[in-house]
């Protein structure tokens, strides 16, 4: 089984579209890996994105939104270690 990725946003911030095209970015990357990246509406200022049980990213601990080059290498580790990421790698 493949892992999913979920991204929790707030709702009341209005960060859906964010959340949306970090989705859509991770899922371009690792279509062969990826079962699928769920959009969960939250509240509160939050903003995290899990694979599984593991968090890759939240604001309130790594402090604002992750560049996508980051996210894309904090995923890329937790879920195919040897994928290269071309020029995000550098």
């Amino acid at each position: 089984m493949k892992p999913t990725i979920q991204i929790t946003y707030c709702t009341g911030c209005r960060w859906m579209l964010r959340a949306a095209w970090m989705a859509q970015e991770l899922l371009s990357t690792f279509e062969q890996e990826l079962g699928g990246v769920t959009l969960v509406p939250g509240e509160g200022g939050v903003f995290e994105i899990s694979v599984g049980d593991q968090r890759v990213w939240s604001r309130e601990h790594d402090g604002g939104f992750p560049e996508i080059k980051v996210l894309k290498q904090r995923v890329r580790d937790a879920i195919a270690p040897d994928k290269s990421l071309g020029h995000s790698d550098r």
